[in-house]
């Protein structure tokens, strides 16, 4: 993986990668509310604010991964808000306020494995693409 991450892409690829399933989900979402909330046993309301949230998201994402420089702060807080994320499904699931089916617990859990990888690559695209400090190192 070390040639693939030492790519000066690579972080515009994880971003790119992070609007492209933000949009999918989002579609899924807002497309098929109905059929979802009867498969999942997630709420329509839920299911729509999350459609709509995850499609304005990936349009931000996808504008942080066209960038020549990605913003590296940016990109920053949309790490920490995957592992947020990633935090709320698990909330969801472990409250037992919502009576998701055995589908939607899937679906579910694997939104919030799939930002948490995706939070650890932009986190480590980020470290490895870390500007110069220009401090120079006494011998």
């Amino acid at each position: 993986m070390s040639a693939f991450t030492s790519s000066p892409r690579f972080l515009s690829r994880v971003m790119w990668a992070d609007a492209v399933s933000c949009a999918g989900t989002g579609a899924l979402h807002l497309g098929f509310t109905a059929a979802m909330a009867r498969l999942t046993g997630l709420p329509a309301d839920l299911l729509l604010a999350t459609g709509v949230f995850l499609l304005v998201y990936a349009a931000a994402a996808a504008w942080m991964a066209a960038r020549p420089v990605p913003p590296r702060t940016l990109i920053g807080l949309v790490v920490v808000g995957n592992f947020g994320w990633a935090a709320g499904c698990v909330a969801l699931l472990a409250s037992g306020v919502v009576a998701v089916t055995m589908p939607g617990a899937a679906w579910v859990a694997v939104q919030a494995l799939t930002v948490v990888v995706l939070a650890e690559l932009q986190w480590l695209g980020l470290r490895r693409a870390r500007p110069a400090t220009g401090v120079a190192v006494a011998n």
